[in-house]
């Protein structure tokens, strides 16, 4: 579904954020990608969403080369992809329910999906009775879930998740977890970025490790090893 092939990010002689990482992850995956902050986790999650291009190597997804597309079409691209941050990046003068249909309403949805899905997405990560409140009003783990419910309304292949739960306490970080194992069980394909340790440890997933931009482990039920 999903391949890097001998991918290399150099920003400057002294900041060379990736060097010749390959690996391939299946569709329906659940997989973390570990390491120490400015291990590179970010830069891959960008090459990823055509944020930014390599400066060498490949990125196929469904058997399309994502460097060679072009601007027009990095829209569809990402169509097919939701991603949760750890600072939300919720609209703050919307309520939980308004930042969903926001969505919808930028992908063109009709008024009858809106209707439809937004209640349904909402329901999934547990923001049925919280959906009218703002921001401001939710707790951090609800910021979250809020964030998922967006990342999540337009039905993507693959959620990225970028230290989602880098900003929540245990009992909100191990929520957002067991949410997006459910959301994986229903057939999206996960990518964890995170140097959560514990959260790792306990998922008993793939763990693929990055060190100073290289790829330095890659396991089928790996641990947090650095």
């Amino acid at each position: 579904m999903i391949k890097f092939e001998n991918i290399t990010k150099i920003y400057s002689p002294e900041a060379i954020a990736l060097k010749d990482v390959s690996f391939e992850i299946e569709k329906k995956e659940f997989i973390s990608i570990v390491g120490k902050s400015g291990a590179g986790k970010t830069t891959l999650l960008k090459l990823f969403l055509a944020s930014e291009k390599p400066t060498q190597g490949r990125i196929l997804f469904n058997n399309q080369d994502i460097c060679d597309i072009t601007p027009e079409d990095i829209c569809q691209h990402r169509k097919k992809i939701g991603a949760v941050f750890q600072d939300y990046k919720l609209l703050d003068s919307k309520t939980a329910y308004e930042n969903v249909v926001y969505i919808m309403e930028v992908l063109g949805k009709s008024d009858e999906e809106i209707l439809r899905d937004v209640p349904k997405v909402l329901d999934i990560v547990g923001l049925t009775e919280r959906s009218h409140h703002y921001p401001n009003e939710l707790s951090a783990g609800e910021r979250q879930r809020t964030a998922i419910a967006r990342a999540l309304i337009h039905r993507p292949e693959v959620i990225l998740a970028d230290e989602p739960t880098g900003n929540l306490d245990p009992y909100n970080a191990s929520d957002i977890i067991h949410l997006l194992l459910k959301i994986n069980e229903m057939g999206t394909t996960i990518i964890l970025a995170t140097h959560n340790k514990e959260i790792v440890n306990s998922l008993g997933k793939r763990v693929v490790t990055l060190d100073q931009g290289k790829l330095v482990r890659d396991e089928k039920k790996g641990r947090f090893i650095l």
